[in-house]
């Protein structure tokens, strides 16, 4: 793989801003390149056989002539000559408006034929540098910000772990004394144990040297905590004296610390509602001991995933750095790369070593206070490692997707076999039996969208496991979707065609009550498999789809996050299957599936229901619109509900008229059904998607694009018009003869599905452009403790 697609590959979503433009001084080298090739005379090749012209360069010899220890030593310095054949210049500058100091690099040779492009070059490339180099500074002092946070926070979980452990004081303090004696001479005989020579003699004092740690000072010690105070005087927000002399003695500490009441249950928002401070008076018991540490436990992960990532930038750039300058020394012939390399190595980019200590602290404190000193533990725990996809997984989904296409084909032949559409029992198996059936279809049909919605994700480079928030290695891959969705498919398809019979048995005179059961043992088996605790099938990813679902049934009582509304979204497309679950119910609860009768709609509850259940996800969507304009007061939020409630009466109408075919109830239904798919169309394209923006770069879509083919993003605004009307037909009342009432809205509910995995994929586009527009890779954490002093500064 090429240097520029493995760094493309490699970046951080969020951040690809931030990161070198590589692609862009690759052009800028070829313009140099071409301008070269264009002024350059004509080589002379020697007549007869054409050989390559590594042939003709001079023998390096067997002896690698670089390692000789004949060759002359040259002065630092460097000769006479080779200063004067020196083609840059670098300085440093100090940057307006900040302390921070920039680079600019003077071209030598300007007066050269087509210097002017090689200027036009490291122009480009200083700004470059200066973009990289100030973005990683920042991001620096964000995390050792954050690092004196967690200093804190730790101060406080070790003196509540005491009061947990001890709750009636210090029995036998020496013992006591002794025990922390030695445990930090343990920790710190294997730290000096692990730690090189020099870096033991060069080490400073950073942010988490002190988590967890109660040393003890000696005098031997005076002159190079000296040295290290004067050294961290950059990267300190407080300069002690010491570190005992500043920390307060362990139990102190609760005495300006209070709880954060950080997990969103429908009772805190009725506090919040109430205006009942979250702050609570600390309990000093083992259960919220166990709450504490593990809010920390995923402080420490997050915090650490962005230490790795800091780094894997800073290492990338740097990379891409010499990379970029020895293509230029390779084109130019000049000698450019070393001067350019020492200035990159001497900026905070190349020398700056915060990360790497506080990624060394990180791990250490982790291993001792969160994983039991076990490091195998800790580790596994800090850098989880992502699911490979498996050999059998992709054979398994074949295999089933195999099994489905042959069943359909079955299917057909079957039922042009048997001549089963001229059958009049046909008439009520579609009344009866489609219905039941169809549910699974939908839920086949959603799952492949969305597998196909991960593959283009993970194709372009949406960062979709940190905007839904999955946790690091469980997010399921495309192959991993279709699996389960084909094996439903195989099964479905299996229960079809054995429950092909349109007679009643004329002894019995009723139908099979095996056969007719097929359809509620499957979705019986599904329901179980989807809330099985073991941890089987996906757990961790059902027990996400779970939770997100509870939160939609209770809207309005748990803070809004996208997964939530998401989920909510994706009902909306999936009315006629919840409509199938209430007719499931109805079937089988009062016992008409032994005769296939279809009794329920013309019972008034049914229709009643019918209502309700068509309403239900619009409501989830509406009252977490409300929720959401309740706390962040934001009137899109408002304008949004609205539209879900001019949605709501369409579907009111759109029911009340397939009940009650009045002329009244259709011109209502029209107006209100017109009228709602016009907003919804107008939301999705320009809120949703960011589209259709008149003066972007891209005329009427919008600046940054992840598909480079603009006709994909006008071919999906057409589709999503189209399907979004796609539904009026229940309004329209079209009638294709050969298409059973049953087989047209199982169509027209599928166009939907359609048209919700294609909207998924824009919708998280324009998320993903959001988060790099705003450079956020990170979700915020709520840590538990609560100082009084940060109260102070928050008034």
């Amino acid at each position: 793989m090429k240097f520029g697609k493995e760094f493309s590959s490699q970046m951080v979503p969020e951040w690809q801003e931030a990161y070198m433009n590589y692609d862009f001084l690759k052009t800028l080298l070829k313009e140099i390149q071409r301008n070269k090739q264009k002024n350059k005379p004509p080589a002379t090749t020697p007549t007869g056989l054409k050989r390559r012209p590594t042939l003709y360069r001079a023998f390096s010899g067997l002896i690698n002539r670089q390692f000789s220890h004949n060759r002359p030593a040259t002065s630092p310095g460097g000769s006479p000559q080779d200063i004067e054949s020196q083609a840059i210049l670098i300085d440093s500058v100090g940057r307006e408006g900040s302390g921070h100091e920039s680079y600019q690099t003077t071209f030598l040779m300007t007066a050269e034929e087509g210097g002017e492009y090689e200027l036009v070059y490291f122009r480009r490339l200083d700004e470059e540098f200066n973009k990289v180099d100030k973005f990683y500074r920042a991001k620096v002092e964000e995390v050792m910000t954050e690092a004196a946070m967690l200093n804190k926070q730790m101060d406080a979980l070790i003196a509540f772990r005491i009061k947990v452990e001890n709750p009636q004081g210090w029995f036998d303090r020496s013992v006591e004394m002794t025990r922390l004696a030695s445990d930090v001479a343990a920790s710190a005989a294997a730290l000096a144990a692990s730690t090189p020579r020099g870096a033991r003699a060069s080490r400073r004092v950073n942010f988490l040297d002190a988590i967890g740690e109660q040393d003890e000072s000696s005098s031997d010690d005076k002159d190079e905590k000296e040295d290290e105070i004067s050294v961290n005087e950059k990267v300190r927000v407080e300069k002690p004296q010491s570190v005992r002399g500043t920390r307060p003695a362990p139990l102190e500490v609760l005495n300006h610390v209070t709880m954060n009441n950080t997990l969103e249950t429908p009772r805190s928002t009725i506090k919040g509602v109430l205006n009942v401070p979250k702050h609570t008076e600390l309990t000093f018991n083992r259960e919220n001991l166990r709450k504490v540490e593990a809010q920390l436990q995923r402080a420490f992960v997050e915090f650490y995933q962005k230490l790795r990532l800091l780094k894997s930038f800073s290492f990338l750039n740097t990379l891409a750095f010499s990379k970029i300058m020895k293509k230029y020394d390779k084109i130019t012939g000049r000698d450019a790369s070393k001067s350019y390399m020492k200035m990159v190595d001497k900026s905070y980019l190349g020398s700056s070593d915060e990360v790497n200590k506080l990624m060394e602290r990180v791990e250490a404190t982790f291993i001792k206070h969160f994983s039991n000193a076990n490091r195998s533990k800790g580790m596994t725990i800090l850098r989880p490692k992502a699911k490979r996809e498996r050999h059998t997984t992709t054979f398994s989904t074949g295999f089933f997707a195999g099994c489905s296409a042959a069943l359909v084909l079955a299917l057909i032949l079957i039922i042009r076999t048997r001549k089963i559409v001229d059958d009049p029992g046909t008439t009520k198996y579609m009344e009866t039996m489609f219905p039941l059936y169809s549910l699974f279809g939908f839920i086949v049909l959603h799952m492949l969208m969305y597998a196909a919605n991960v593959y283009f994700w993970r194709r372009y480079r949406v960062n979709y496991s940190f905007i839904f928030g999955f946790k690091q290695g469980t997010e399921l891959g495309y192959r991993r979707i279709m699996l389960p969705s084909f094996i439903l498919a195989a099964l479905a398809l299996g229960s079809v065609l054995s429950n092909l019979d349109m007679q009643m048995d004329p002894k019995t005179k009723d139908f099979k009550a095996i056969t007719e059961l097929l359809p509620l043992m499957l979705l019986v088996s599904v329901t179980v498999v989807l809330i099985c605790p073991f941890n089987i099938i996906y757990r961790s990813s059902r027990f996400f789809f779970l939770t997100c679902l509870f939160h939609c049934l209770l809207a309005p009582l748990y803070k809004v996050t996208l997964p939530d509304f998401f989920l909510a979204d994706q009902l909306t497309s999936q009315v006629q299957a919840l409509r199938s679950v209430e007719f499931y119910i109805c079937y089988y609860g009062w016992g008409d599936y032994k005769l296939r009768e279809n009794t329920c709609k013309s019972h008034p509850v049914y229709k009643t229901f019918l209502f309700l259940v068509a309403v239900i996800p619009y409501m989830f969507r509406l009252l977490q619109c409300l929720r959401r304009l309740f706390e962040e007061k934001d009137p899109m939020q408002g304008y949004n509900g609205g539209k879900y409630f001019l949605t709501i009466v369409a579907v009111c109408m759109r029911t009340a008229y397939s009940i009650d075919k009045g002329l009244s109830w259709r011109v209502v239904a029209w107006i209100f059904s017109i009228s709602a798919a016009v907003v919804s169309t107008y939301w999705d394209l320009v809120i949703d998607w960011g589209l259709l923006q008149r003066h972007s770069k891209n005329r009427w879509l919008r600046d940054k694009l992840l598909i480079p083919q603009k006709s994909v993003y006008f071919g999906a605004i057409a589709m999503n018009i189209l399907l979004r009307f796609a539904w009026l037909q229940t309004v329209l009342n079209f009638k294709v003869s050969s298409l059973h009432r049953e087989t047209l809205i199982t169509i027209v509910a599928s166009l939907e599905i359609i048209r919700r995995g294609i909207w998924n994929f824009f919708r998280l586009e324009n998320e993903h452009l959001n988060n790099v527009g705003k450079y956020r890779a990170f979700k915020s954490v709520p840590l538990p403790f609560n100082y009084d002093e940060d109260d102070d500064k928050d008034e």
